[in-house]
Order: structure tokens, then sequence, then C-alpha cells
């Protein structure tokens, strides 16, 4: 045992940090390609988005700005959040994979959770009426609203591209976080999701992939296809969108939340379809633009009552505490998306951009 001690107290020390120890343990591996989709790494939008920036790029930094004081729905927080999020999915050029699991990454993500759950959590009114929520969701107005209904009445090309190009971020990855479901859900309800799903993804058909007819509608626009390329441009409303679908997929607790949230864009989707499709048609959009909404008529409408009575109503028999959570995941979209529709309203009657820049959106 003496000479085991001797033998130790002989070895180096290494006083480097944990961290530092991972970060050199990442740099000796053999380099991994980039996935072809990985955009590159956006420009900060503040101190904690900076300080990710860093961590991802390998730069060492002060420590990470506290998160608690930071905008739960502001342009930091979330690109940072999507930044986090955007390792579990296609990743960023130059970034190591293994930082997909990196323990700080991951401890910096929660606490900007945590911010971001706490505020929507404050600003929706809770309860258990499930049929209440999903009831309203069916009752349309007389006459179309928002951002639907400024485009009916009042929209120019510019805005439908610039419409197009948010919602780029969401339909981009269209149906990736739903899968996290699929595990966390049994019997029919999983069953019956999965179907929705397979519809999603194309019916076995890459070219019928709904992320691929955005893509689609995006080169029929003469808007850039490629997977986030206008990141960089969207401004923090849609960002916590995508960001609130991540964050209800990769938490097992929130599976009902990602349910109720899957269950408004189903049934929602249909008569919100088919506006923008004959607003397409108005504008003498190319045929690919108008394509992606008529397809979501069709798909949309049956998806609407396979969601409402075969996923939730089975979920809600094996666990009829999920209530509460499928409300809230119905009542946190409605908040994200009427933040939206506000922020493109107040852009557009003021006669300006709704982007950060529309200088990557304007025609050759």
């Amino acid at each position: 045992m003496a000479a085991t001690d001797e033998r130790a107290d002989r070895l180096p020390v290494d006083h480097r940090s944990p961290r530092d120890r991972a970060a050199s343990a990442v740099r000796s591996r053999p380099p991994i390609t980039d996935d072809p989709a990985a955009p590159p790494l956006p420009e900060p939008r503040g101190p904690i988005s900076a300080a990710l920036h860093d961590i991802l790029r390998d730069v060492p930094s002060p420590s990470t700005p506290p998160v608690d004081t930071a905008d739960p729905y502001g342009d930091d927080l979330h690109l940072a959040l999507h930044m986090c999020y955007e390792l579990h999915y296609h990743g960023f050029e130059s970034v190591h994979p293994d930082l997909e699991w990196d323990p700080g990454v991951l401890r910096l993500r929660a606490d900007m959770e945590d911010r971001f759950l706490t505020a929507l959590l404050d600003d929706v009114s809770g309860g258990r009426d499930l049929d209440g929520e999903l009831n309203a969701l069916t009752t349309a107005p007389a006459e179309a609203q928002g951002v639907g209904g400024f485009l009916d009445s009042q929209g120019h090309w510019w805005h439908v591209r610039e419409y197009f190009v948010h919602r780029s971020i969401y339909h981009h990855k269209e149906a990736d976080p739903y899968v996290w479901a699929i595990p966390r859900l049994r019997g029919q309800a999983k069953a019956s999701l999965v179907a929705v799903e397979f519809d999603e993804f194309g019916a076995g058909r890459g070219d019928r992939v709904h992320a691929r007819l955005f893509a689609d509608l995006l080169e029929g626009a003469d808007l850039s296809s490629d997977y986030l390329h206008y990141l960089a441009v969207v401004p923090a409303p849609m960002l916590a969108l995508v960001n609130m679908m991540s964050l209800f997929g990769l938490h097992s607790r929130w599976r009902g939340a990602l349910v109720g949230h899957f269950a408004t864009v189903e049934i929602t989707s249909p008569p919100a379809a088919r506006r923008m499709a004959d607003i397409l048609r108005r504008l003498d959009a190319d045929p690919a633009c108008i394509r992606f909404y008529t397809e979501h008529v069709e798909a949309d409408a049956v998806h609407e009552q396979v969601m409402r009575h075969e996923v939730i109503g089975d979920l809600l028999r094996q666990e009829p505490d999920q209530a509460a959570s499928i409300v809230f995941g119905i009542q946190a979209t409605a908040l994200l998306e009427n933040r939206i529709d506000q922020h493109l309203l107040d852009s557009w009657r003021a006669d300006r951009t709704s982007l950060r820049d529309n200088e990557l959106i304007k025609p050759d």
C-alpha cells in the first residue's frame, strides 16, 4: 500500500477544471464531419447568447451572465435557447456534436427553460377545462382576424414573403419535435399520434414531407430553402414558439403539453390554410406556394379528429391528471401565436419590415 501511495504521489496532478478537461478530450478526438444541413452559428443578440456562442466555439469567456433577469420573451434568451435546442436537430457548422450533451450547455439551457416556463405559466389562465379549450379552437370567427385577416384584406407580396420567412423557422422542422412524444405515450394514443406523424412525414414519400413542401414554397417565393437560412433575421416571437415545441418534446413531464400544442396546430390549421391558399391565388403566387397550404387543408381536417378523440381521448383515459398539462399546451400555443401576430401587425401597420433585417429577402 505504501509503494502504491508513493507512486500516486509522483503522478502529475491535472489542475484543469472539469470543463477544460472535457473540452481537451473533445479536441483530441478525430474530427467529425458536419451535418450537411447544419446552418452557420448565428451572431449573438445579447450577453446570454454571446456566452453560449463562445462555449460552442470553444472560446474562453467570462462566466455566463445571470438568466433570472433576462426578458423571458426576448431576443437574447430565445436565440440562446434555440441554439441549445438546435444541437438536438442538425447542429451548427463547426460545432462539435458532443456539445449536445455538454453539462455546461445543459445547465444554461435549464436556467433559460425555467425562466421561459415561469413566464408562460404566469401568463396563461390554466385550469382543467379541456373540452372548453378544444371547443374554442374549433369556433372560427365570422371574419378573418390577425395576420390572416391583414393579408386577406390589404396584404402585398412583400408581406407574404416576410410571413414565409418567419414561419420557415417552424416549418423547417415541422413535426420533428412531436416524435419525442412517441416513446412517452402508450396504446391508442401512441398509435394514433404515429399515424398523424406518418402523414406529416409524407406517408412514405420524401417529396411530400411537409418540411419539403415548405422548402418548395420558399423556392416558389424566390427565397432560400436552406435549413434555417433566415435564423439570423427572425426575431424572438417565432423563436419562442419553436423553442416551446422543443422544450415540451425534450421533457417527459410536459408530454401532455406537447400533445395539447400538436392538437392546437392540427385543429386550427385547415381554416387558416384555406385562407392562405386563397390569398396566394389572389396574388398569383407560384403553384408550389399554394400547394403547401392546400395539402394542409386536406390532411389536417382528418388529423383534427384523430388528435382530439384518439390521441387526447386515450391519453386522458390512461392518465386523467394530464388534462391540466394539455390545457397548458393549448393556452401557451395561443399566447405565443398571438405574440407573433402582434409583432407582425405592429410592424406592417407602421409600414416597416417585421424582420431584424430584410436585406436577405430582397429580390435580386
